[in-house]
C-alpha cells in the first residue's frame, strides 16, 4: 500500500525517496550493529567529526561505543575492492555531540558509499547523486564543491610542518585572512604565497567562473591536476543539465589525513548548516589495509525537523469538532471517508486555539459542515 505523500513526515518521505533512488543504481542497504569497540572508533577519531564518543562496558568487559559514525563500519566490514566495487546505502542512527549543541544527540544520516576503483564516472555518479538527494529535500538547494589536492597542493608548497599546516587549513575553512596572514608571517612564508593562500580561501563562485579564477593560483602540478579532475567533473554534469546550483569553494576541507579529492557540501534554504556532506577518502581505505578507494555522502535528517517546522504551515488540513452527543460509528465513517481521500484530520470536541488547520470542520446531526477556512 503507498501511503499518500502528505501523511508521511518530511523525514519519513525523504528516506522512502532516498532509498528508492540509490537503489536504483544499484546501491544495497548496509545494517550494522548500534555499536563497536571502542578502540576501533579511537584509532580513526580523527576521521569523526567529533571527538566525543559514547562509551559503555561489555557483559565480557570490552570497552564499546554507540556508533558515532557509518562509513567507518562500512569501510571496515567491506568487500569491495579495484576489481569489483562496492555500492552500499544506509539508513542509521548515529550518536555524537553536533556542532553548537553541547549535548549527544541521536542523529539519523542516510547515505552512500561507492568502495572500488574511483574513476571519473564513480566521482560522477557520486556527485549526481548527492544533488538528486538534495532535489527530494528541496527544489531550493546549493552545492558548494572543492578540492582538497588543490589546498593540500598549495599547502605542501609551504614545506611547513603538520601543526601549522592543519593552522592553515582552519585559517581556510573559516575564511579568515587575518589567521592565514599571521602565521605565514610567523613562518617567513614568502609573500607571493601567502597572497595566493589568502585568495584561495576567499574563491567563491559559480564553477565557471571560479575555476578560470583558479587556474592562475595553481602553483604546482598537484594543483593542476585537481584542477583538471574538477574541470572534467564539471563538463558532464553541464552536458547533463547539473550545474546550475553548484558553485566552487575551497573554503571546504576535511581531514588531510584521510581526505584525498573531491569534497562537497549541500545546503538548502531554511537550515542554516550543511544537510549534506561528502568526498572522496582513499587514505582511509588503505589505512584500514584494504585494497580499494572510497567516495561517498551523507545526508542530517536530523535536520529536516528544523526545515520541516518553518515549511509547516499547518498542523492539519481539516481539524474536525463534535459534540458530547455525536454518532461515533458516524463520525468515525466520516473521519476515514476523508483520510482515505489523503486528507489529514484531527478530530475534537472544541476547537481550543492550539490546532492549525487549513479547514475547520462540525460533525452535526444532519451531517459534516464546514465551519471555516484559512487561505
Amino acid at each position: 500500500m503507498t501511503l499518500p505523500k502528505m501523511l508521511l513526515k518530511k523525514e519519513e518521505e525523504v528516506i522512502f525517496r532516498l532509498r528508492a533512488l540509490f537503489e536504483q543504481f544499484g546501491y544495497k542497504q548496509f545494517k550494522m550493529s548500534k555499536f563497536e569497540e571502542y578502540d576501533f572508533y579511537a584509532e580513526n577519531r580523527n576521521f569523526l567529526s567529533s571527538e566525543n564518543i559514547l562509551t559503555f562496558s561489555g557483559l565480557d568487559g570490552k570497552l564499546l561505543a554507540l556508533k558515532p559514525d557509518v562509513t567507518l563500519s562500512i569501510v571496515k566490514n567491506t568487500k569491495g575492492n579495484f576489481q569489483i566495487p562496492e555500492r552500499v546505502y544506509y539508513n542509521e542512527n548515529v550518536y555524537r555531540v553536533r556542532k553548537g549543541a553541547g549535548e549527544y544527540k541521536e542523529i539519523m544520516q542516510v547515505g552512500l558509499e561507492y568502495i572500488g576503483e574511483v574513476d571519473r564516472y564513480a566521482t560522477l555518479e557520486v556527485i549526481r547523486l548527492a544533488q538528486k538527494s538534495l532535489t527530494i529535500i528541496s527544489d531550493d538547494y546549493i552545492m558548494d564543491i572543492s578540492h582538497m589536492g588543490f589546498v593540500l597542493g598549495l599547502i605542501e608548497e609551504l614545506g611547513l610542518g603538520s601543526s601549522q599546516n592543519m593552522a592553515l587549513l582552519k585559517g581556510i575553512s573559516e575564511k579568515n585572512a587575518h589567521s592565514i596572514q599571521a602565521i605565514c608571517k610567523q613562518y617567513a612564508v614568502a609573500t607571493d604565497l601567502e597572497q595566493v593562500l589568502v585568495e584561495v580561501a576567499s574563491l567563491y563562485g559559480s564553477m565557471g567562473d571560479t575555476l578560470a579564477k583558479a587556474k592562475v593560483l595553481c602553483v604546482n602540478e598537484k594543483m593542476n591536476q585537481a584542477l583538471e579532475e574538477l574541470e572534467a567533473v564539471f563538463a558532464d554534469l553541464k552536458a547533463n543539465g547539473g550545474c546550475e546550483n553548484m558553485n566552487l569553494d575551497f573554503s571546504i576541507v576535511n581531514g588531510m589525513d584521510y581526505y584525498n579529492g573531491i569534497i562537497f557540501q549541500g545546503f538548502i534554504n531554511g537550515v542554516p548548516s550543511s544537510i549534506l556532506s561528502g568526498g572522496r577518502y582513499d587514505n582511509l581505505l588503505h589505512k584500514l589495509e584494504k585494497n580499494s578507494d572510497a567516495i561517498g555522502f551523507a545526508v542530517y535528517l536530523d535536520l529536516l525537523e528544523r526545515f520541516d517546522n518553518l515549511q509547516k504551515e499547518y498542523d492539519t488540513d481539516i481539524l474536525l469538532l463534535y459534540e458530547e452527543n455525536t454518532d461515533t460509528a458516524a463520525l468515525l465513517k466520516s473521519v476515514e471517508m476523508l483520510t482515505s481521500n489523503g486528507q489529514s484530520v484531527i478530530v475534537q470536541r472544541q476547537n481550543n486555539g492550539e490546532v492549525k488547520y487549513k479547514q475547520l470542520w462540525s460533525m452535526k446531526e444532519r451531517g459534516l459542515e464546514i465551519i471555516a477556512e484559512n487561505d
